[in-house]
């Protein structure tokens, strides 16, 4: 009889290799954009990165090596590689620090006020269709403008430029606000089932 194996503590598995990969590329993109200039480059590094992405994912479920170490490396691996492209965008469109800065705060209220839900409740809250919409707007926004000046040089219009960033920074700011409102109302609702418990022991 075939049990299937146990990954959860693993820390050596392919899915984890995979999410490695892709923070080893951070500093590669960050270098081939701002030292080279060579926007094709950093695409094509970008697009890797996304692919083994999927491909991480979906080797983790497929085959069963979903691990702890997993479920915080992906996450992070996902998250740095956004925050470092902003960053390298800030270089040449100084209002990418609006959706940097942004970014950055919700991640870091996100992720604290998500420790505690999991304090609180033992349960690990998964991603909401707005954090997706999000994600998605500063990837779509994050390669316009990496491809408009290779296909249209010598740049993207600012018109263009700023509208596409607006857009991507408000998607952001909805899902941070959808997001604090939904950990705070979690802590809460366990600190109050809480206490009606300790009152019903009294």
């Amino acid at each position: 009889m075939n049990e299937s194996k146990d990954y959860s503590k693993k820390i050596i598995t392919v899915p984890n290799i995979i999410s490695m990969f892709r923070l080893l590329l951070i500093p590669v993109f960050v270098w081939t954009y701002v030292k080279m200039h060579d926007n094709l480059l950093t695409v094509i590094l970008l697009t890797v990165s996304g692919i083994s992405d999927i491909a991480d994912g979906f080797i983790a479920r497929r085959f069963n090596m979903v691990s702890d170490l997993g479920k915080a490396l992906d996450p992070v691996a996902d998250k740095l590689t956004q925050l470092a492209m902003l960053t390298c965008l800030v270089y040449r469109y100084k209002y990418m620090l609006i959706p940097l800065l942004l970014l950055a705060v919700k991640e870091i209220i996100a992720g604290t006020t998500g420790l505690a839900v999991i304090k609180a409740t033992n349960r690990v809250l998964g991603a909401e269709w707005h954090g997706k919409l999000a994600t998605v707007s500063l990837y779509v926004m994050m390669a316009i403008h990496l491809v408009w000046p290779i296909v249209a040089p010598p740049d993207i219009p600012q018109t263009v430029s700023i509208i596409t960033v607006a857009v991507a920074t408000a998607l952001v700011l909805l899902s941070f606000v959808l997001y604090t409102v939904r950990n705070i109302r979690m802590i809460r609702g366990a600190q109050s089932k809480e206490n009606a418990e300790n009152k019903e022991e009294m």
